[in-house]
C-alpha cells in the first residue's frame, strides 16, 4: 500500500455505518443479531470514525443526505453496487444476501410490507417532531411540532389496526421486517411522547403490549432497546438536556386564556368575516376606522405576543398575513385602496389582549404613523 492510501476501516465483506441511537439503523442491527452474522460478514462502525463524521464528503458519498445508516459492499457483487443508503434498502439487500441464515423476516403475510411501508412513509418522515429543534421544521407536511406530534400519534393507531390479533410479533408467530422497523421507533415514542404529554400512555394498547412483550421476552429486541435507551438517557437527556429548550416539552404556553379563546370556542359572539382551520378574523368591537378587523391564530400555541414567536410559528405567521391581505382586498367589508396592518406587542406597544392578533384597519385615508 502506498503511503498516501488510507488504511481501510475494516476488511469485512460489508461495513454498516451506524450508531446505537439510530432508530433507522436499529432495524438493520436487529436483522444482523437475529441472523447472527459475523463481524467479517458485516462490521458495524460509527460514521464518526470518518474524518468529519456524518458531514464528511466520504460519508455523503455513501449517503447523499448525510443520514444513517449507510452500507458499503466491500466484496465483489453481481450488481456492481459498492454502497447503499436508506434503511429499508439495506435491510432488503441483507435479507437477500443472507437468505439461508436465520429467520427470513419476510413471512408470507402482506401485513409486514403494509406496516413497514406505513411506518417509513408516515412515521419516519415526521419522528423528528419528538426531538429536533424548531429550525429543522417543517417535517413532511407539518409546519409545527404540535400538528406533527398529533399526526405521529394518529399513525401509531393506524399501524395498530394492521397488527395480527394472534402471536408474539406484528404479523403472528414469525418475526418480520415490520417488527424490526417499528420497534426502534416505538422505543423513541415511548420515551419521548410523555415529555410532551404525560397524561396518557404513549403507545396504543395493542402496540404497547407487543412492545413490552418484546422488551421482556425477546433477547434481540431487548438488546436493541438497551442500545437506543443508553444514548437517549445518558447523552441526549442527562448530559445535553435536549428537551429543556424544545417547545411543548421544556417550554410550554402557561399564560392564562383570553377572551379570544372564548370567541374561537363560540362561547361569546363576534362578527366573523373569515375562518379556516388555522385562523379566525372578526370585526373589532371598538373600530379605529370604518373598516377594522382582527385576525388571530385559533391555537395561540405560545403566541401571546410577537416577541414570543420562533421558528415553530413561521407557518401561522404567514397565514395571518395572507389572511390580512385578503381581508384588505374585500370592499364589502368597507376597505378601499389599501389598509394599515398593525401588531401591538406588550405594554409599550399598547397590547391589550395577550393572544397575538393582527389589526387590519382601513376604509379611509389614514395619517402617517411617523
Amino acid at each position: 500500500m502506498s503511503s498516501d492510501e488510507a488504511t481501510p476501516l475494516s476488511n469485512s465483506d460489508h461495513i454498516l455505518f451506524d450508531m446505537p441511537v439510530s432508530n433507522n439503523g436499529a432495524r438493520i442491527r436487529a436483522i444482523l443479531y437475529y441472523k447472527k452474522l459475523s463481524q467479517q460478514q458485516v462490521d458495524i462502525i460509527s460514521p464518526m470514525k470518518l474524518v468529519g463524521g456524518l458531514r464528511s464528503d466520504e460519508f455523503k458519498a455513501l449517503s447523499p443526505q448525510g443520514l444513517m445508516p449507510a452500507l458499503t459492499i466491500q466484496k465483489e457483487h453481481d450488481s456492481g453496487m459498492t454502497h447503499l443508503s436508506e434503511s429499508d434498502t439495506i435491510a432488503r439487500y441483507l435479507l437477500a444476501e443472507y437468505a439461508s441464515v436465520g429467520p427470513s423476516f419476510q413471512p408470507d403475510n402482506p401485513r409486514s410490507n403494509q406496516i413497514t411501508r406505513w411506518h417509513d412513509v408516515y412515521l419516519t418522515t415526521i419522528q423528528g417532531c419528538l426531538y429536533k429543534p424548531a429550525y429543522r421544521f417543517p417535517l413532511g407536511n407539518y409546519a409545527d411540532r404540535k400538528s406533527a406530534i398529533k399526526a405521529f400519534e394518529k399513525n401509531l393507531k393506524v399501524i395498530e389496526g394492521f397488527m395480527s390479533d394472534e402471536g408474539k410479533y406484528l404479523c403472528g408467530d414469525e418475526v418480520s421486517l415490520a417488527d424490526a422497523s417499528l420497534f426502534p421507533t416505538c422505543t423513541f415514542a415511548k420515551y419521548m411522547l410523555p415529555k410532551f404529554d404525560d397524561s396518557q400512555t404513549p403507545l396504543p394498547p395493542k402496540l404497547n403490549a407487543w412492545f413490552d412483550n418484546l422488551c421482556t421476552n425477546d433477547s434481540v429486541f431487548a438488546k436493541i432497546y438497551g442500545e437506543i435507551m443508553d444514548t437517549l438517557v445518558t447523552s441526549w437527556d442527562e448530559k445535553s438536556h435536549l428537551w429543556d429548550s424544545i417547545w411543548l416539552s421544556g417550554q410550554r404556553d402557561q399564560s392564562p386564556g383570553t377572551l379570544f379563546d372564548k370567541i374561537v370556542a363560540k362561547e361569546i359572539p363576534a362578527t366573523i368575516v373569515k375562518e379556516d382551520r388555522h385562523i379566525l378574523a372578526f370585526k373589532d368591537i371598538n373600530p379605529l376606522a370604518p373598516a377594522h378587523v382582527l385576525v388571530i391564530p385559533k391555537d395561540r400555541n405560545g403566541l401571546t405576543n410577537l416577541r414570543n414567536a420562533s421558528a415553530e410559528h413561521r407557518d401561522i405567521l404567514g397565514r395571518l398575513l395572507v389572511a390580512g391581505g385578503e381581508i384588505a382586498n374585500d370592499s364589502e367589508l368597507g376597505f378601499g385602496d389599501g389598509a394599515r396592518f398593525v401588531i401591538n406587542d406588550g405594554p409599550d406597544g399598547g397590547q391589550e389582549v395577550y393572544h397575538l392578533h393582527l389589526h387590519v384597519i382601513g376604509g379611509q385615508k389614514l395619517g402617517s404613523m411617523c
